[in-house]
């Protein structure tokens, strides 16, 4: 039986671990966490905060998915869109989701992101 999401693995190209770590730390506020070493000979860096994972893995022949995403629930979501502008990030918001305030941006090395906040 199900019980939960594990992570989720995003693909990202070879060599870009320090724009990734940039990013997923210094603009989203995750925390890297170390790899087996039997998988950090692959390449890619892991990040979590709180029950949030997420995987980067290298791929040779690397293009980013323009619409599969992870939907990112967060509290605060104008004061993140604007953090996250304010770190260079592009931000477009979306009002087709009833019930929800939520915006997309990229990683830097074109992932799309999605951030939502239930309306209260």
């Amino acid at each position: 039986m199900l019980a939960a999401v594990d992570h989720v693995q995003l693909a990202a190209p070879p060599g870009s671990e320090g724009a990734l770590r940039a990013f997923y730390t210094g603009v989203l506020g995750m925390a890297e966490v170390p790899k087996p070493p039997a998988l950090a000979a692959r390449g890619g860096c892991w990040f979590a905060l709180g029950a949030v994972r997420l995987h980067l893995g290298v791929e040779e022949d690397f293009r980013p998915a323009r619409k599969a995403h992870p939907g990112l629930r967060v509290t605060g979501i104008g004061a993140f869109a604007r953090r996250l502008e304010a770190r260079g990030a592009k931000v477009v918001w979306d009002d087709h989701l009833p019930g929800h305030r939520r915006f997309y941006s990229e990683d830097p090395v074109g992932n799309r992101l999605e951030f939502l906040e239930p309306d209260a």
